[in-house]
């Protein structure tokens, strides 16, 4: 039997946390691609898929997640770094993509954070995750809803360090979520 082949796309919450543990969840029959690289932010995404082509162009499956980075504030200005109708547009474009490759592609909802981190916020969580459904949905793209599942235990789930990197339970966890997401499209 051939393996499937998956490719995982996504911030550190995937680099740092899930990407780690979700080939051993997939099992034998999968080949599971990521970079080395954090995707950042969806731009820098998008960007990028210039420079994956040969290593996602015969991908079964695209599991990819954007968020945390977009809507951090860290500028002077205090708004989102990447102001939510742009979020929405770049989504859109790297959709557009990745559905060129595979009909198989699954969009992680951005994990929540633990109160008291001064860059983000879980209102714009919601926000650009809501902001992602709208656009996704329609396209055909499935949501993985990774905020739902940490949501249930921040505070166990959320390192107390940086407030927003997933601990290794919910590393863990999600990335078992993310395999069965994979597993539901194959």
């Amino acid at each position: 039997m051939e393996k499937k082949k998956v490719v995982l796309l996504g911030d550190s919450i995937r680099l740092i946390g899930y990407g780690e543990f979700v080939p051993g969840f997939l099992g034998d029959g999968f080949e599971v691609w990521q970079p080395d690289d954090n995707c950042r932010f969806a731009h820098y995404t998008l960007r990028m898929l210039f420079d994956f082509k040969a290593q996602i162009e015969d991908a079964d499956v695209i599991h990819w997640n954007n968020g945390a980075w977009d809507l951090c504030r860290i500028l002077p200005d205090g708004d989102t770094f990447t102001p939510i109708e742009v979020y929405k547009d770049e989504l859109r474009r790297i959709a557009k993509i990745l559905l060129t490759i595979t009909d198989k592609v699954i969009f992680a909802t951005t994990t929540p954070i633990l109160e008291g981190n001064p860059y983000n916020r879980n209102e714009d969580v919601r926000a650009f995750n809501d902001a992602a459904r709208e656009v996704l949905e329609p396209m055909g793209v499935k949501i993985n809803d990774l905020y739902g599942v940490v949501a249930e235990d921040i505070p166990a789930y959320i390192d107390a360090n940086d407030f927003i990197h997933l601990t290794p339970p919910a590393a863990k966890l999600c990335a078992e979520k993310v395999a069965d997401a994979i597993k539901a499209v194959i």
